[in-house]
């Protein structure tokens, strides 16, 4: 299995997972020229998708599924209301209706070499949703935009091999920023987006012996610092109430404009 972020931030979203035969995108929240560029860079093409799993339907996560989808004729999955979001979408054109694959929460549906379970997520959204991708034993998950978590989330992301996790902003950047009040409680809401410290906490529930890498995701342009959510993270893992220390694991930061390093299990 190979896994890499092809841009993950507050302004765009999308993450490539592929096998030998069978190769997805989770979310696309970048134009279509810049999916297909990164492609490219791992010698695909984007006739060789073989679907496009949407999280949710937020232009960062969709801003570039109308004019991909369009060119490629990818099957696009996701829930029904995120689905029927979508199409009422009226920035993204004509998404043709005979593409949606309507997916449902904890509910396995395979796609090639892939067996895929959507989990719900608490964001402001019609239906959110993170996914668990299964190839063989390995196991990867992408969680973000998530705005707070709980038993069903931790149990949902343990025994993984590899992450996608939300690390969206720093707490005093976001409250001393410029935002308007009304944003700032959205993002600090249980609805909106998970904290440096929350994602740290999150990881110190979830993190096993089998997990390889993990990359922290969603980082906000304007409330957050790549440096700050590393050594936060780390600092919560090693303190957190679990066997682990930070150096025991492979962190990495999502690249915001440009694909991440490609990593293979």
């Amino acid at each position: 299995m190979r896994f890499c972020p092809l841009a993950s931030g507050s302004s765009g979203n999308c993450i490539y997972v592929g096998s030998e035969t069978t190769h997805l995108l989770i979310d696309d929240g970048i134009s279509g020229k810049r999916t297909e560029a990164a492609l490219s860079n791992l010698d695909l093409s984007g006739r060789e998708i073989k679907g496009i799993l949407i999280t949710h339907e937020h232009s960062d996560h969709v801003k570039g599924l109308g004019v991909f989808s369009r060119k490629w004729g990818v099957p696009i999955y996701g829930t029904e209301r995120t689905l029927e979001a979508i199409s009422r979408d009226t920035s993204l054109g004509k998404v043709d209706p005979g593409l949606f694959r309507v997916i449902r929460p904890d509910l396995a549906f395979n796609i090639g070499d892939f067996k895929i379970k959507a989990m719900h997520i608490s964001h402001d959204a019609a239906d959110p949703v993170a996914y668990r991708i299964y190839y063989g034993k390995q196991r990867v998950a992408v969680c973000t935009d998530l705005g707070c978590y709980n038993d069903y989330t931790v149990e949902c992301l343990k025994e993984m091999d590899g992450l996608l996790i939300e690390a969206n902003h720093d707490v005093r950047m976001l409250q001393t920023g410029s935002y308007p009040y009304y944003l700032k409680q959205r993002i600090l809401g249980d609805r909106g987006h998970l904290s440096n410290e929350n994602s740290g906490k999150l990881l110190s529930r979830i993190l096993a012996d089998r997990t390889k890498f993990i990359f922290l995701g969603h980082l906000s342009h304007e409330n957050n610092l790549p440096e700050l959510a590393y050594e936060a993270v780390r600092a919560e893992i090693t303190m957190g109430d679990n066997p682990y220390r930070a150096e025991d694991f492979r962190i990495m930061i999502a690249k915001r404009d440009e694909p991440s390093p490609i990593v293979t299990l």
